[in-house]
């Protein structure tokens, strides 16, 4: 199998944070408090919020007494986290690097990876990231992944999306590969007057699949959620899954 198509660069900018700003307000402040209620989290846990962008769970989770790393690769969300950091007057550390390698063994109480931010790269690639989680976090400590429930997404699946702010729109081709379970997308992006087109893809899961693979990650105790935190189901839209790393 080739390496999947992914433009990182292409899709995660200032034309990104424009199209999909609706997500620093309410809907990020019932994620914030979903995750904080579902992993039982307290003031003074340490959180690794992997592939944070720009910081709108990370700055949340802050703000209710959690110590916060976020680690993203695109240095202009990085930047605006931090911004609204300081405009919140919350402590949260951002740092730039690659979810396939991470600089930390043994540091976290949680990490958590939200928002489909996990199934970008090869299988290899993407098994890499669950190590790396894993090795992360203290013994004992937790890992929740939030992405899309293939059972439910595979009935409403489009061949077109389209996103409209006034004037501006995104207009998303999706390409489902049945063989490597991929979903391809090439995105025309119309702003100002301007367009530009891009193109990526993301790996879908089963949840048996996933269990597998965070187990053969070194994972234990796998359980799954729907977006509400009650136990999954075909109705649900998004799916989240935790898993611990073992104690030692």
């Amino acid at each position: 199998m080739t390496e999947p198509e992914f433009d990182t660069e292409g899709l995660f900018n200032d034309d990104y944070l424009y199209f999909y700003r609706e997500l620093t307000d309410a809907r990020s402040e019932a994620e914030a408090a979903l995750i904080w209620d579902l992993l039982g989290l307290e003031p003074g846990v340490e959180l690794l919020d992997l592939a944070c962008g720009h910081g709108r769970l990370t700055n949340r989770l802050a703000a209710r007494g959690c110590r916060m790393t976020g680690l993203d690769y695109t240095q202009l969300f990085l930047d605006k986290a931090r911004d609204d950091a300081e405009a919140q007057g919350v402590q949260a550390d951002y740092v730039r690097g690659d979810m396939r390698k991470l600089p930390w063994e043994n540091r976290f109480d949680v990490v958590i990876c939200w928002f489909t931010s996990f199934g970008y790269f090869s299988d290899d690639d993407n098994r890499r990231v669950l190590s790396e989680a894993r090795s992360a976090l203290r013994p004992g400590g937790k890992f929740a992944l939030e992405l899309n429930n293939i059972t439910n997404l595979l009935r409403r699946y489009q061949d077109t999306v389209v996103r409209q702010v006034g004037e501006d729109m995104t207009v998303d081709q999706h390409r489902l590969d049945p063989v490597n379970f991929r979903s391809g997308v090439e995105r025309t992006i119309i702003r100002d007057g301007r367009t530009r087109r891009i193109r990526y893809s993301v790996r879908f899961f089963t949840v048996p699949e996933l269990r597998e693979w965070l187990h053969q990650a070194g994972f234990r105790d796998v359980e799954v959620y729907g977006d509400d935190g009650a136990p999954l189901t075909a109705a649900h839209d998004r799916m989240i899954i935790t898993a611990r790393r073992p104690p030692e």
